[in-house]
């Protein structure tokens, strides 16, 4: 039997014993109430509403302090002697590196297909309100994060969820708190390995095939498979083994390269073509209020740049908190702070690169794709919009999506890392096993590609949702101390005060 025969064999198992739970779970999950004439996702809407509360909580935060975030993560206000594994700059790139990926150049042009050029005005407002909801949720990571003996930490909503509702609410909250830390480990972790991990390898693999003669050439073997396999496993293996700091030291290279490679692309096409940008800001500004050829109207267009933005940044989802637990610093809003600067860099930037990028270029697939040609792919899309202006792009574009893919999955490999210990207890063994299951999904999948499993998958990383907003509404007060503690923290330093009389003057302030 061929191995060709074995994988295909597997895959039809797998689909068939899981379908049906995946089917029912994201009926559940991504359940659907009529909005005019089209349908809105509530899990949608649920993290769009903590984006608006978030937002007016804490008095657009994500405008008023922006230069501030810039500040923190440049090192003005670092601390010596300061608990933590990595700098401020170098937890947002690995935390960023874990969100813009594949959906930044195939989910945007997704959008625009469905939605129209109007989705990219919803899409970059859904960015901003998920600015407050991520400084909230990272926040409260920090601030009830573990500190190990060995000088490690652990974060993320495993901890805070627990730790923050028994000081809150005493046994009551500490039970309630400890079955959602649970649920949010288990859920993680199902992601982790199937979406943050087999879809990358799978996605990544099948561009580099067709880069590279295509079903019929070396790599679109199984011979092919099992080398890009046994070849990204051995490299995340190796950064994994070094932990945050090896991860953080990769991603704080890679994610800035790969960003400005691709953006810088997206303005040789928008400068290209220069005289067209008005006429593309006008377009969607236009049809963001009037929604013309799109399913639904103008509130088909807005839930689809919602639904786009929010899967592809993450905020609310309680992933990110567990990168930017492992930051250096005293003051947990601090890294809130930086934390709001990844929907904005991740959607209004990027997000909004690529869109114009494909309304200015208007290839042929995107108008096949708006007139109902499902088979076109968000790749494909993107790529012949590069290939007006920059006819090689394509291949630079495989470049892009296998350093997308390789920081996306070093990055879950961490979350799903802190989800397993969680679960599972940390300890030397319990860390080499789970980094060994890692390493075989990744080759798992060159050779496979289990979409029912990843499909059940997102339905559990969109669950983690509903309990985590819920314990972020809980917990907002405490975010509110924090980020008062460390503007107070900001004034003292600015008037010149060392940091020891700071840190004593705004402890005796907060009493």
């Amino acid at each position: 039997m061929s191995l060709e025969s074995v994988t295909t064999s597997i895959d039809d198992a797998v689909s068939d014993f899981f379908e049906p739970v995946a089917t029912n779970v994201g009926e559940v999950v991504f359940y659907t109430v009529p909005v005019g004439d089209t349908d809105l996702p509530l899990i949608v809407a649920w993290l769009v509403v903590a984006g608006l509360v978030f937002s007016t909580w804490f008095g657009l935060i994500q405008v008023r302090k922006f230069k501030l975030a810039i500040d923190v993560v440049r090192g003005k206000y670092d601390e010596d002697g300061s608990p933590g594994e990595v700098n401020h700059f170098q937890a947002l790139t690995a935390a960023v590196s874990g969100t813009v990926g594949l959906g930044n150049i195939a989910g945007v042009a997704v959008a625009v297909s469905i939605g129209g050029p109007g989705a990219t005005f919803w899409m970059i407002l859904c960015g901003l309100l998920g600015m407050a909801t991520k400084f909230v949720e990272v926040t409260l990571g920090v601030k009830y994060r573990q500190e190990h003996e060995d000088g490690t930490v652990s974060g993320g909503p495993m901890h805070y969820l627990p730790k923050g509702l028994a000081e809150r609410f005493g046994s009551v909250g500490a039970k309630f708190g400890k079955v959602l830390a649970v649920l949010a480990s288990i859920m993680i972790l199902f992601f982790g390995l199937f979406g943050g991990n087999l879809f990358q390898t799978n996605q990544s693999y099948a561009q580099v095939t067709s880069s590279f003669g295509g079903e019929d050439g070396f790599m679109g073997s199984s011979a092919g498979a099992i080398l890009f396999g046994l070849v990204v496993a051995a490299l995340v293996g190796l950064v994994l083994l070094g932990g945050i700091r090896s991860i953080a030291s990769v991603t704080s290279k890679l994610v800035p390269a790969m960003a400005g490679m691709y953006i810088v692309a997206c303005l040789v096409v928008i400068l290209s073509n220069v005289t067209a940008v008005p006429d593309a800001f006008q377009l969607i500004i236009q049809r963001a209020f009037d929604g013309q050829g799109v399913v639904g109207g103008v509130i088909g267009a807005l839930i689809v740049g919602f639904q786009r933005a929010a899967f592809s940044n993450e905020a609310g989802l309680g992933s990110a908190p567990i990168a930017h637990s492992a930051v250096k610093t005293k003051h947990p809003a601090s890294e809130g702070l930086v934390a709001l600067l990844e929907p904005f860099i991740d959607t209004v930037v990027i997000c909004t690169m690529t869109a114009l990028t494909i309304i200015i270029a208007d290839p042929d697939s995107w108008a096949e794709a708006r007139e109902g040609n499902t088979d076109i792919g968000g790749v494909t899309i993107t790529s012949d919009a590069f290939e007006t202006v920059i006819p090689w792009f394509p291949d630079l574009l495989t470049v892009a999506v296998l350093l997308f893919a390789f920081s996306t999955i070093l990055t879950w490999g961490y979350y799903g890392l802190k989800a397993w210990t969680y679960l599972f207890g940390k300890s030397q063994t319990s860390e080499i096993v789970f980094k060994a299951i890692w390493s075989l999904f990744v080759i798992a999948g060159s050779l496979l590609s289990l979409d029912t499993l990843i499909s059940l998958a997102d339905s559990a990383l969109f669950t983690l949702a509903v309990f985590n907003i819920i314990g972020l509404y809980l917990l907002a007060p405490v975010v509110k101390r924090e980020l008062n503690s460390f503007l107070d923290f900001v004034r003292r330093r600015k008037a010149g005060l060392p940091d020891a009389e700071a840190e004593l003057q705004t402890e005796k302030s907060l009493d």
